[in-house]
């Protein structure tokens, strides 16, 4: 199982989960085994995404591996869990990104120890961007900030 959550909750992001594929229906009985020990029976999940809206390339974030300028982290994809006697807000890895990210980002989000020479890396630097604006992202209740910009693979949807 490659989820992270934070050995006390209740944060505005808790830790975070990467899938192994993109069918995340398929796997979400194994997360919820792995988290009820943790939040008890599982009473409810909600995301923040529909099955239109496309997944955020991480990668991409990295100016490393895209050759391309660091761009804003943009819109994340949330899950909020509810147990009976917890609950966890956990941000979804994309199974596409790269091992080295998001191992790093399971780390960040889980607020687990990171060693000083860690942080000297581009992974950890686009792992901390992508962390806090899924962070600013949830302390708004899921909703987009208004100061980072959209993910431009993200459909438009009128008002």
């Amino acid at each position: 199982m490659r989820v992270a959550v934070a050995i006390d909750l209740g944060a505005v992001l808790d830790g975070a989960w990467w899938p192994r594929t993109a069918s995340i229906s398929q796997e979400l009985p194994e997360l919820v085994d792995a988290l009820s020990s943790r939040l008890g029976k599982i009473i409810e999940i909600s995301v923040n995404w529909s099955s239109l809206d496309g997944s955020p390339d991480l990668d991409a974030l990295n100016p490393l591996r895209s050759g391309e300028p660091a761009r804003p982290a943009g819109r994340q994809r949330l899950m909020m869990i509810t147990g009976s006697r917890a609950s966890a807000n956990l941000l979804v890895v994309p199974c596409r990104t790269s091992v080295a990210l998001a191992k790093m980002i399971l780390r960040t989000a889980a607020r687990l120890p990171i060693m000083p020479i860690e942080r000297e890396t581009q992974e950890f630097r686009t792992s901390d961007d992508v962390v806090r604006a899924a962070r600013a992202q949830s302390a708004l209740g899921g909703q987009h900030p208004p100061d980072c910009e959209p993910d431009p693979a993200a459909p438009a949807i009128p008002d």
